[in-house]
């Protein structure tokens, strides 16, 4: 349906999105009265709402956290968060393990290392009555009907809601930041002088992003009335964004070879960027593997982009998925199923152990890893199975993991090796994928960022598929990138001024019947008049560009004078083209709520304008009362309910 006549007359069929149901000629509901298409508003108007006297940048990853913050007279100036207590050997804590601790009764008591360490120290009679939580964002983007009412499972197997722990986790960095910067000015800090920025992958669907919304209104973050309080960055904007300011001793070129482009020292990678030039970011977290397309426009260094975000979850954590693989290969299922449940802190601990050697593996390395095996793993094997682990590894035919009699598994570096392929392969062919795509044409850097990007063996992988094609930089504070392009984001929301829509939208309208063109079954008779049904009118199509400010408009007439709530589905679709709500890979994916509840007019026809934003972060919409001018409550909601 790409031709639209702008004569014919559209009536919305949201009562009739069953193709079945609209035979009986219910209600059509709402008559969309103009089909006017995408209106550019001039994009430098986009509202900057009250100012703010500090940005704090919330990184809240699948492995680990922590913010950042800048104030707004200086904001040149970006500071990281005191460091933590309790860190890992071999891990710098600059951050801290996303790790949640709840009393048994239910109430927030820790997280991150003091979390950690209170769960471990609990004896094991006590510690499966507490709730501990870890790596528990990730069911943010594997929810298929993600809800409010969503559960996520404790290591006890106890389940628990996801916003609470969402909103507890926000809640402790709330009263982190506040307190450092009431330290740091000398008085209490007043959270309404803060702008909160909270970081997502760039390919999260739009419901994980409201429900990061709703849990930081549940925490107190912000609230209701305020929502530009809270600014949601995307994971790979943000880099891209800190990335572009790089001065050349803040990174490392993977391939210093190609002196060609060589700059001094103090350039920085921007000086060395020139009017268009493309660059993609990869950002490798614990969860999600996250790419964007960037072009950079001189002379502000704004940016556009030029493919929608792409990626997958093929984080870091695929890589303990392969040991606990391993580890049931080994010593069978139905044991780590049962030692998970009844030593849940001893698992945890097992997990540590390989995280700080899943560090050191290397392309290069020739030496053994050795990973401590907790006394109680061995000590519940014993029990369970009535011999020792060492015979269980010497029968289990995995050749290339040895016990070593210092109590640890020994494991050689190909069997570590090993571990990483199944994830490192997804992120190669997926970059593959993405370099052979018209728009991903030219590009002059890639930049590494993440905590994964961290891994040698990673690094060698997207080396060897690249062959030299764009330069490869890695900033030095690989980890931190995110948090510290965050706060740049939050103090100019509008640096990216062009996106790509991830997905098409749009909602289900009655068209005229046109023979020979609309399927014969989609013909509805009303009143006399022949309609086609479940036509999809298209908002905005996947891929296609769209400006900061830019607005799509439509305008619907209540079908009662009567009527106080107009409600609308939006429907999406990953197809560029959809010409039927009925079409296979279109879904419903939300509702638009006009509450028209006290805009009651003598004008026989009420014209309700609505606008809608898909240029930023997160879709927004505003709806006016044409005929009063007066301004009606819109929203979008993507959370099933």
């Amino acid at each position: 349906m790409t031709e639209k006549d702008t004569g014919t007359e559209n009536i919305l069929t949201d009562e009739m999105a069953n193709p079945s149901l609209s035979k009986s000629g219910g209600d059509p509901g709402i008559t969309p009265l103009s089909p006017s298409h995408i209106q550019q508003s001039d994009t430098d108007q986009v509202q900057s709402g009250p100012s703010f006297v500090v940005v704090v940048a919330i990184d809240f990853g699948t492995t680990s956290s922590g913010y950042a913050y800048a104030f707004t007279k200086e904001p040149e100036c970006i500071h990281t968060m005191r460091r933590w207590e309790g860190g890992d050997p071999g891990v710098s804590n600059q951050k801290t393990p996303t790790t949640i601790l709840l009393t048994p009764d239910r109430k927030f008591h820790s997280f991150g290392y003091a979390a950690r360490d209170f769960y471990h120290d609990l004896d094991p009679s006590e510690s499966k009555h507490w709730l501990y939580l870890e790596k528990f964002k990730m069911k943010l983007h594997t929810t298929a009907n993600l809800s409010i009412d969503t559960e996520i499972h404790a290591a006890n197997g106890k389940r628990v809601k996801a916003l609470d722990i969402f909103a507890y986790a926000l809640a402790f960095f709330k009263e982190q930041a506040l307190k450092e910067l009431s330290d740091q000015t000398g008085s209490e800090f007043d959270n309404s002088n803060v702008r909160w920025v909270i970081t997502v992958p760039a390919i999260w669907k739009m419901p994980a992003k409201q429900f990061m919304r709703e849990a930081a209104y549940k925490s107190a973050l912000v609230s209701r009335e305020n929502p530009e309080q809270l600014i949601i960055a995307l994971e790979p904007e943000a880099a891209s964004i800190y990335c572009r300011k790089l001065r050349l001793h803040q990174m490392v070129d993977l391939g210093t070879q190609t002196t060609q482009n060589g700059f001094s020292p103090n350039d920085n990678v921007g000086s060395g960027m020139t009017q268009g030039d493309r660059y993609v970011v990869m950002d490798c977290g614990g969860g999600t593997v996250d790419l964007t397309v960037h072009q950079i426009r001189l002379p502000e260094g704004h940016l556009k982009e030029l493919y929608k975000a792409s990626g997958g979850p093929y984080g870091s954590i695929g890589v303990d998925y392969e040991f606990e693989k391993l580890l049931c290969k080994i010593f069978g299922q139905d044991f780590i199923d049962q030692f998970k449940i009844k030593r849940p802190a001893a698992w945890v601990d097992l997990m540590i152990a390989f995280e700080s050697r899943k560090r050191a593996a290397a392309p290069e390395r020739t030496n053994p890893l050795n990973i401590n095996l907790p006394f109680s793993f061995i000590d519940y094997y014993k029990k369970f199975r009535g011999h020792s682990v060492d015979h269980a590894l010497r029968k289990s035919n995995v050749d290339f993991v040895k016990w070593s009699s210092q109590g640890m598994l020994r494991m050689s570096p190909d069997a570590m090796n090993t571990l990483f392929k199944p994830t490192i392969d997804h992120i190669i062919q997926h970059l593959t994928e993405l370099f052979e795509k018209p728009e991903v044409s030219d590009i002059k850097f890639l930049f590494l960022v993440g905590g994964f990007a961290e891994s040698a063996l990673l690094q060698q992988a997207v080396q060897n598929m690249l062959q030299g094609r764009s330069r490869i930089i890695i900033p030095h504070d690989v980890g931190l990138t995110i948090l510290k392009g965050a706060v740049l984001f939050g103090l100019d929301p509008s640096i990216i001024k062009v996106r790509r829509s991830p997905l098409t939208y749009g909602v289900g309208v009655l068209n005229r019947f046109v023979e020979g063109k609309h399927p014969p079954e989609k013909l509805l008779i009303k009143d006399g008049t022949r309609w086609c049904t479940d036509v999809f009118d298209t908002f905005i199509a996947a891929d296609q560009s769209v400006a900061l400010g830019e607005m799509v408009k439509r305008s619907y007439t209540p079908a009662k004078p009567s009527q106080q709530v107009i409600v609308i589905h939006v429907y999406c679709s990953e197809k560029e083209k959809a010409g039927f709500i009925s079409e296979p890979g279109v879904r419903k994916c939300g509702t638009l709520r006009l509450d028209v509840s006290g805009t009651e007019s003598s004008a026989p026809r009420r014209e309700i304008q609505t606008l809608m934003q898909f240029g930023d972060t997160e879709i927004r919409a505003m709806a006016i009362d044409v005929s009063t001018g007066r301004t009606v409550k819109a929203s979008i909601d993507f959370l099933s309910h």
